[in-house]
């Protein structure tokens, strides 16, 4: 079953970290091997590897980078 992707922010794009941005930060977390990045609703989405190298699916708040919700195989 599909899961909803999660309510990431109200505000409108032009407030959003630009893409590159958001990689920045994204790598700086430790992900790596991003095979998607892509926005999904009103998240940046992620499809790669965690810090332990388990495959990660994270939704991340656009405006401030921070992680809304993390699934991890």
């Amino acid at each position: 079953a599909a899961v909803a992707s999660p309510k990431c922010t109200t505000e409108p794009k032009a407030k959003w970290l630009t893409e590159a941005q958001m990689k920045a930060k994204i790598a700086a977390l430790g992900y790596t091997k991003i095979k998607v990045f892509q926005v999904t609703g009103s998240c940046y989405e992620i499809y790669g590897m965690n810090k332990a190298g388990k495959k990660a699916e994270v939704y991340f708040n656009p405006v401030n980078g921070a992680v809304v919700q993390n699934n991890v195989d």
